[in-house]
């Protein structure tokens, strides 16, 4: 039997002091016939995870995690990626709607040494996306060593919405991981236990000096496995905003935001109300038998100057269309084996992922209704549609909750439940995949194709 791994356990002493990372904004090489065209090269670098420390990371363009791109609705964006790896890559737009060609296929990979270029129309609505690696048996461990980045689509509906922008407008991609004694990333599939230690922007447990006003926040969770439920220490109110395909309709207040893998919260939290010289703690609830000093704390803001605030929260966010009638029903079972075997085989409706096989074939135009139903006992699923955007229906047979009445991407099945969604299929014709976005069980085979034709 294999030793456990020597892990590192940050003090207490080492959180809090590096500050949290703003990720850069890419700025485009070419903005000529209206296209926003990028350049990034997807190749090794060292990062600053704790202080003092230098880890052993993968990158786009050098950056732990990557770069925003920020876009436009109409507006079309185009990324050409050179792969500096010794193993081949793939890049997905995670939410987007986008041609088959330009998905990133977990089959369809970009070799070492090799140049691809991705297209992205951007004909959708606003929302806050993201990209990461989709090479199959590869995607797991690419995306756990740093290959994801923002991906932050607007439109003119929400720009004239009286919402944080510019420095107040900030993503945070949150993820566990798992650190050797000498501050170095230990990678094995499936280990959800070990990975205790809390990034956010790519360094553990950082500091954010903000100012005494509202901030628009966008909570993404890029972890392989572990969800997340956020909370602010004094338990003090987060206004819900959006999540996966942009704006609620309105705003929810709350106290607790929960995300599983890929997920995505945008979210408004407003300083004013602590004095100056407070220090708060972004705290994460869900433990999952880790120890509470690591799983239990992910950032802390330090309200340290103030500033003027022109902003506000409007009651009504966004209208969002009649469903229309839906054409089809199907069922979708998600599961994997629960013996101690080392290696569990996860499925999708009984299968694992086979890219010569198309499991649901589709009428361009359907609106088709899908039953999702983690069978398992234990372990948690969630299902990543790639191509649409979705709505919740129904939730083990309730309506849903406010924070899912948004359009979504990703849904979250805990064991034992089934959620009813519907989507759309009116855009591309082609090939797509859906999912488990626990992206280890990605990478083990709980994926399946659907082709729209």
């Amino acid at each position: 039997m294999q030793a456990a791994p020597a892990l590192r356990a940050v003090s207490a002493a080492e959180k809090f002091q590096l500050p949290l990372p703003l990720p850069q904004v890419l700025s485009p090489y070419s903005t000529a016939h209206g296209v926003d065209r990028y350049r990034l090269t997807t190749r090794p670098a060292r990062a600053q995870i704790l202080p003092g420390i230098w880890t052993d990371v993968l990158t786009y363009g050098g950056h732990f995690p990557g770069p925003v791109i920020r876009a436009r609705s109409g507006r079309p964006v185009s990324v050409e990626h050179r792969n500096a790896l010794t193993t081949p890559t793939s890049v997905h737009l995670h939410g987007a709607s986008v041609p088959a060609d330009d998905d990133g296929s977990p089959m369809d990979t970009i070799a070492p040494g090799a140049t691809r270029r991705y297209t992205y129309p951007n004909r959708q609505p606003h929302a806050t996306l993201w990209y990461h690696d989709h090479a199959h048996h590869l995607e797991s461990e690419h995306v756990y060593r740093g290959l994801s980045g923002t991906y932050l689509l607007t439109d003119a509906d929400e720009a004239a919405l009286p919402l944080p922008t510019g420095p107040y407008d900030i993503p945070l991609a949150i993820r566990d991981a798992a650190l050797d004694t000498d501050g170095q990333l230990l990678y094995t599939m499936g280990d959800f236990q070990h990975r205790t230690t809390l990034l956010t922007n790519g360094v553990a447990y950082p500091r954010f000096d903000v100012a005494a006003r509202t901030y628009r926040l966008r909570l993404l969770n890029t972890s392989n496995l572990r969800s997340l439920r956020l909370r602010l220490a004094d338990s003090t109110e987060i206004v819900q905003i959006g999540s996966d395909g942009g704006l609620l309709p309105h705003p929810h207040p709350t106290d607790t935001i929960t995300l599983s893998p890929g997920e995505r919260a945008d979210t408004i939290i407003d300083f004013s109300r602590y004095p100056l010289g407070t220090q708060l703690v972004l705290e994460n609830t869900l433990l999952s038998g880790g120890p509470a000093d690591q799983l239990g704390q992910v950032l802390r803001f330090d309200i340290v100057r103030t500033a003027p605030d022109h902003n506000h929260i409007p009651p009504v966010l966004r209208t969002l269309p009649p469903l229309p009638h839906p054409t089809t029903e199907r069922t979708i079972t998600l599961s994997m084996d629960e013996t101690a075997t080392p290696t569990p085989r996860p499925t999708s409706n009984g299968r694992t992922y086979d890219p010569n096989r198309i499991d649901t074939h589709i009428h361009h135009g359907a609106s088709e209704i899908w039953t999702l139903t983690n069978t398992n006992n234990t372990p948690p699923h969630n299902l990543h549609l790639h191509l649409v955007q979705f709505r919740i229906l129904e939730r083990n047979g309730q309506p849903p909750t406010t924070p899912e009445t948004g359009l979504k991407d990703t849904v979250n099945l805990m064991p034992g439940e089934t959620v009813k969604i519907q989507a759309t299929f009116n855009t591309y014709h082609g090939t797509y995949l859906y999912h488990c976005h626990l992206i280890d069980h990605a990478a083990m085979g709980m994926m399946a194709q659907y082709k729209i034709t």
